[in-house]
């Protein structure tokens, strides 16, 4: 009698949670479709930071305002690919490279690096909650896979530099070039588009007006690559016809 209860509470809780699970797909695969054609309203991150600021008592007022894909300088298209994800024409969300690379340095004693592609970025903040785990890596590989299929790399690029946080309350690409430099996102230099480049691995602790010696020192790399890709022709390879 026990068994036989235990058996169909196990069995009820299953179905539930299969259910849940079914849920899930079904809203995110919603959500992407939706975000295919319309900007999302914000951000995983954007909820966090206001969260983060009610709780310290610390009210933060967040800066974003969406730009389309033709009204963002092609330099800075192209430096954030620079610095951020050379082969983002070429993989499907995971780069298999850069991955077994940052494996490689980590069997050999070095510092286990990134290797998130800009496909992965883009489903972190717009999705997901901030954190390592085996879950969240897993639900962040279940929504780089849905925006890979249901966008084009265009897309992705275009939501990502319009959620990328680049200091306390700024996120977007124009929201940062007012910021730093007083321009609209279409204005920027490729120096300017190089520096905000450069501060995204660590945008709350860098700055790319007043860059440090390290900052300036990626963001030349940033230039160097750029002109390595071949300049904005690059973007071709990602551009809608």
């Amino acid at each position: 009698m026990v068994k036989r209860t235990l058996r169909r509470v196990v069995s009820g809780l299953w179905r539930w949670l299969w259910r849940g699970v079914l849920a899930f797909m079904l809203l995110s695969v919603v959500l992407v479709l939706l975000f295919r054609v319309v900007p999302p309203p914000g951000s995983m991150v954007m909820v966090e930071r206001k969260v983060q600021s009610w709780l310290a008592s610390e009210p933060i007022d967040l800066r974003r305002d969406w730009r389309a894909w033709e009204d963002m300088a092609a330099v800075a298209k192209l430096a954030v690919i620079a610095a951020e994800d050379q082969r983002f024409p070429d993989h499907h969300g995971v780069d298999l490279v850069e991955l077994k690379r940052a494996i490689e340095r980590k069997l050999a004693g070095g510092r286990l690096r990134g290797a998130s592609t800009l496909s992965q970025q883009t489903a972190k903040n717009v999705f997901l909650w901030s954190g390592r785990s085996w879950v969240r890596k897993g639900v962040e590989f279940w929504f780089t896979l849905l925006i890979e299929i249901a966008w084009d790399k265009q897309r992705i690029l275009e939501v990502y530099l319009n959620v990328a946080e680049w200091d306390a309350g700024v996120f977007g690409l124009e929201a940062a070039a007012q910021h730093y430099f007083g321009v609209s996102a279409s204005a920027l230099t490729e120096r300017q588009a190089s520096l905000l480049a450069a501060i995204l691995p660590s945008p709350l602790t860098r700055s790319a007006s007043k860059p440090s010696a390290e900052v300036e020192k990626r963001s030349q790399w940033i230039r160097q690559q750029m002109r390595n890709l071949g300049g904005i022709h690059y973007l071709e390879r990602i551009s809608t016809p």
